[in-house]
């Protein structure tokens, strides 16, 4: 225990832990401030923030981590560090946003069509991207935040995957490209949807379902059911895509440690199963059945966004441009694709049920 403690001292009490984690929070913090802003809104705070932290990166590089190895050393671990243990923080308290009594009663209709929906994406887009050539990582992060719910789903999943210290740098590289596909692609629907769904002849609950059914992050779907005069719904329905985070990160935790996992020498294999996600649902009951706990659930929900801000910014800080250059394209195509047949299957799930 004493080595234990003395390990993660001299981790986290560092210059370069303070530097970033000053860093990192400020980003979130002004992230959490311009998605109130149209055109922003769209994006989110936590696309912002991871994009915040990708610009930082140059002038942090400049003027900070090119004085040394050991600065440069540093920087690398502080920020590996907050965006790989502030994540799980972040994404247990979002749990506190999964109101389960609305889900199991107004969203009873949605939970089936979720499973559904997620399933079949997640399987799509991952064969779409491995036909393509796209490394099983990638594809997997890029099917998952297609499905579900765009960074943190990318994120959360992220968690399931457990690779050797020195593929800790790929596996941030993919974990960013996911993300900045997933950002782009639910944007680029998100305004399709709003802009000719009027067209479809489908009701404004029908949008709402469609939307909340085949949008990447919360923020799209709300955009586009507020655009409908349907966001209830639309929340309610993506929420139900949401809850499906926590089966799709267990069952994508075996997959991996089944066929991609690597082998210890001694021949025993360690599934890198995702605790955090059972705090998810631990936050989810409490934040449903304890009164005072949901008085200060927004609050909450506020804090986990700035937690997850500062995780995504410190992922940015870390990005590798070349190799998003180098492998995006196929990825983004594969989640093109899988948005496009995800679109038209949500609208004819609506168009059936509701």
């Amino acid at each position: 225990m004493k080595e234990f403690c003395e390990k993660w001292r001299k981790r986290i009490a560092t210059k370069e832990m303070v530097f970033i984690g000053i860093v990192t929070l400020a980003a979130s913090i002004i992230a959490s401030w311009l998605k109130q802003f149209p055109g922003f809104s769209l994006f989110g705070a936590l696309i912002i923030a991871l994009l915040i932290g990708m610009v930082l990166q140059f002038p942090i590089r400049k003027w900070y981590s090119s004085r040394s190895p050991e600065h440069k050393a540093g920087v690398k671990d502080a920020a590996g560090l907050i965006s790989n243990k502030l994540l799980r923080l972040g994404i247990i308290l979002l749990g506190f946003k999964l109101n389960l009594q609305v889900l199991f009663t107004q969203g009873i209709k949605c939970l089936p069509i979720a499973a559904v929906v997620v399933t079949l994406t997640i399987v799509v887009c991952y064969n779409i991207a491995r036909k393509l050539g796209v490394d099983p990582q990638l594809a997997v992060l890029v099917a998952g935040g297609t499905g579900i719910c765009g960074a943190a789903a990318v994120m959360g999943l992220s968690g399931s995957i457990k690779v050797p210290p020195e593929q800790e740098d790929e596996k941030a590289n993919n974990e960013v490209m996911a993300v900045a596909i997933i950002a782009i692609m639910g944007t680029i629907f998100a305004l399709v949807e709003i802009a000719f769904g009027p067209l479809t002849g489908l009701t404004n609950t029908q949008l709402g379902i469609t939307a909340g059914a085949s949008l990447h992050e919360i923020a799209h779907a709300v955009a586009a059911g507020d655009a409908f005069g349907a966001v209830d719904i639309a929340t309610i329905m993506k929420l139900s895509r949401v809850l499906m985070l926590v089966f799709a990160a267990i069952i994508i935790a075996i997959w991996w440690d089944k066929n991609h996992s690597q082998m210890p020498s001694d021949g025993k294999r360690k599934i890198s199963f995702p605790w955090f996600m059972l705090g998810f649902i631990g936050a989810s009951i409490i934040g449903t059945f304890v009164p005072f706990i949901a008085t200060i659930t927004p609050q909450l929900v506020d804090f986990a966004y700035i937690v997850l801000g500062m995780a995504m910014a410190a992922l940015g800080i870390t990005v590798n441009f070349s190799a998003l250059a180098k492998k995006g394209q196929k990825a983004f195509l594969a989640s093109l694709i899988t948005s496009i047949l995800l679109m038209c299957f949500a609208a004819g799930v609506a168009a059936l049920f509701f």
